[in-house]
């Protein structure tokens, strides 16, 4: 799967797509590989205030419970309601239509410490090394 090279990155693989003030966040195909049998997925209320690199909900599958985390600060706009009814979106278009949440993003500064396609990459293959 090819991972848009527009989108900005977490080291614990969420992505955001900017639009304007707006950024639309979901999680990365390699965290979904990772996860395996999705069972449940815990999203902010809409209104809910956001802070970057701070948890905004979690995702559960058979094997574990995950934090997911903000890539910006802001707040919650709109859920991607199609999601929380068939998880399995995830497997088929992490980057697309399996989208999480749209942010009103405050500090637009912020994007500058996020990761590039190129970084995301690197760091996944650092984990990888360092996971053995």
């Amino acid at each position: 799967m090819k991972r848009p090279e527009d989108y900005l990155y977490l080291a614990s693989h969420e992505w955001i797509k900017v639009e304007g003030e707006i950024g639309i966040v979901g999680i990365s195909d390699y965290a979904v590989s990772h996860l395996s049998d999705l069972v449940f997925l815990d999203l902010p209320d809409i209104g809910t205030d956001l802070m970057a690199n701070e948890p905004f909900g979690e995702i559960e599958s058979v094997k574990a419970v995950s934090d997911l985390f903000c890539p910006v600060t802001g707040e919650a706009i709109e859920h991607n309601e199609n999601l929380l009814g068939n998880l399995d979106m995830l497997k088929e278009d992490p980057f697309g239509e399996a989208w999480m949440m749209r942010v009103k993003m405050i500090k637009l500064s912020e994007l500058e410490d996020l990761l590039t396609l190129e970084q995301y990459e690197e760091s996944i293959k650092e984990q990888e090394a360092e996971n053995g």
